[in-house]
């Protein structure tokens, strides 16, 4: 799974950190408040886990902000609030489980794994969005901007890749993997080919270009 903890306490955090890896799971450790809500933002991930005490927006703060935006990840409380008004505040602000400090790493492991699980029997998303572009994934209707842009179905595979992967370097061996399904040769450019197509539809005539290249490593769907 692809994790994030937002927990400023070193030790405690440290110590997930330490857990989580050593457990298989890919974890982005942020200490702020800010930067835990930024990160959702730019996501995604499976389940994330929230200190309520936190730097600048409070642990609290971030999961009404989070869900205010609409975003829908699994958000599991790692608080010292052990209070029955904490837990009952922590799940009504948008919060899906409660584990208090101190706490048992099998148990915040088990807690994971069930939010991770419940998640992903849930309807899937019929609309995927990033940076003023949307794809309908029904009806394949993409637009920017409020702007309808017809796409060929390779350009359409390759922005519903970006779009599910946001701020991921997409290297070239993935995107062929993924569009064309075969291994990667080092002397096609239709990887290129096909970014550069997308591109000139997306990105030209919008003045904000999201679709960035990252020299010797790949491609990247990011707002900067």
């Amino acid at each position: 799974m692809r994790l994030l903890l937002v927990e400023d306490d070193e030790k405690i955090g440290a110590f997930v950190r330490k857990g989580l890896t050593q457990e298989g799971h890919v974890l982005d450790w942020v200490r702020t408040g800010d930067e835990g809500l930024a990160a959702l933002r730019t996501g995604p991930y499976d389940v994330a886990v929230v200190d309520l005490m936190l730097p600048g927006l409070s642990g609290l703060d971030l999961i009404r902000a989070a869900r205010r935006a609409g975003l829908t990840t699994p958000l599991i409380v790692l608080s010292a609030r052990d209070a029955v008004g904490d837990r009952v505040t922590g799940l009504e602000a948008g919060a899906d489980d409660y584990l208090t400090k101190p706490f048992s790493f099998a148990e915040l492991v088990a807690r994971l794994n069930a939010l991770a699980r419940r998640a992903q029997v849930q309807a899937p998303a019929t609309k995927l969005s990033y940076g003023g572009v949307t794809l309908d994934l029904p009806s394949r209707r993409v637009e920017r901007d409020g702007v309808v842009v017809a796409l060929q179905p390779k350009e359409l595979a390759l922005l519903e890749y970006f779009l599910r992967n946001p701020g991921r370097v997409l290297s070239k061996t993935m995107i062929l993997q993924h569009i064309w399904e075969y291994a990667f040769d080092p002397q096609t450019n239709v990887v290129d080919v096909l970014v550069s197509r997308l591109r000139s539809k997306l990105d030209r005539d919008f003045g904000k270009p999201l679709i960035k290249t990252l020299r010797g490593v790949g491609y990247v769907l990011r707002q900067d």
